[in-house]
């Protein structure tokens, strides 16, 4: 992936209804935030972010689980838009940075966008190409296992800040792993 050819990168982590009971099932699990930072690519600065919780529809009541997990409570979802009107804003927010690459910890935020915009019968709000930064960051610091973000951020040197499975603030941690996901820095040998 050559950065060069794009002026963003936006780093985005969602939060989803969850529950350890298994009664959500994954495909019907919602999107309650989204984080991004948007990052200049030609130095990894960040220059902006965009947060919202989102009201889900599905399973409107948090399960214990998932605010335990997340740290997202019952009212703040309960005041936030739903998720045709979230998306909406993460639009206008992405309108300001043309020529802007979609990276996330794995896959499953990209999929998750997808569920939500296929329930909601709207089109998906990322006009961009995705790349999964967990993967170049095995691949570029000669990993064979995938780590999560948490281990990444061990490995590397760097402490996790904020709240980890908040959306914002995973984003956030993702943004200052740039330099290891895109081989930049590199991790002594384990």
């Amino acid at each position: 992936m050559n950065l060069k050819h794009y002026d963003y990168l936006m780093v985005l982590d969602l939060e989803a209804t969850c529950c350890d009971r298994k009664t959500i099932s994954r495909n019907q699990m919602e999107i309650i935030e989204m984080g991004a930072v948007m990052v200049e690519t030609q130095n990894l600065t960040p220059v902006d972010e965009f947060q919202t919780f989102v009201k889900p529809t599905l399973n409107p009541q948090l399960t214990e689980f998932c605010r335990q997990l997340t740290s997202i409570s019952q009212a703040q979802v309960d005041r936030a838009p739903t998720y045709p009107e979230a998306a909406k804003h993460l639009q206008s927010w992405l309108a300001r940075y043309p020529n802007f690459l979609f990276g996330s910890w794995g896959d499953y935020d990209r999929k998750q966008f997808e569920q939500d915009s296929k329930f909601h019968d709207i089109s998906y709000p990322i006009a961009s190409v995705h790349i999964n930064l967990k993967k170049f960051f095995s691949t570029n610091q000669g990993f064979k296992k995938r780590y999560g973000m948490a281990q990444a951020l061990e490995l590397a040197g760097i402490s996790l800040e904020g709240t980890h499975h908040r959306g914002i603030d995973d984003a956030r941690n993702i943004a200052k792993l740039l330099p290891y996901i895109f081989g930049i820095e590199t991790i002594a040998n384990i």
